[in-house]
């Protein structure tokens, strides 16, 4: 994964639980104590070792951290340069769910080792949609629920997302069923 992310993943907890539990989840983590270069590729392990050093250090169970940080993300990623992109990629929840794709292949053009998830809509109504969600990197579903999350919040929308997991009924990949509760009001 890039620096951006491993960054994100520092800003998140220090935002939220201070430098110095940072700094002892990266010394549990076994990460030198560097600043992540945005740039720059890192195995994925790293960013594992990371994220289960934060949830031993913060108690946290991993799909309740990653959610966060999902949630996180979303205005990271906005504050960082991309949201006019992301602006760009739709002007409700549902048209930005069917540009993921397109988002990530202009993201693309800066990072050329970049191998994101893929997306896919189908079932797309006015208050529900599915998201397919394929990925090579196992464990981020969680994830991915928080970034619908941070999303529902950008496009003031309440949802509820339920969840198709890889591999029940022969699925090789995840599933994120999606209803709109409400519009015009934050989660």
């Amino acid at each position: 994964m890039y620096g951006l992310v491993n960054s994100a993943l520092q800003e998140f907890v220090v935002a939220r639980h201070g430098e110095g539990v940072w700094q002892r989840i990266r010394e549990r983590a076994g990460v030198r104590a560097e600043p992540f270069v945005t740039m720059k590729t890192y195995p994925d392990s790293l960013t594992y070792d990371l994220v289960g050093a934060a949830c031993t250090e913060l108690g946290l169970d991993g799909e309740v951290f990653l959610a966060e940080l999902g949630v996180f993300w979303i205005q990271y990623a906005s504050d960082r340069g991309y949201g006019s992109l992301m602006n760009l990629a739709g002007n409700s929840l549902f048209e930005f769910l069917q540009n993921l794709d397109a988002m990530h292949a202009r993201v693309a053009l800066s990072y050329p080792e970049l191998k994101p998830p893929s997306f896919r809509c189908t079932e797309v109504t006015p208050d529900s949609a599915t998201l397919h969600y394929y990925s090579h990197r196992p464990g981020l579903l969680p994830f991915v629920r928080g970034l619908l999350s941070g999303l529902a919040d950008r496009f003031s929308v309440r949802i509820e997302v339920t969840t198709t997991p890889r591999g029940a009924d022969g699925a090789d990949h995840d599933q994120l069923h999606i209803r709109v509760l409400s519009q015009g009001s934050v989660r």
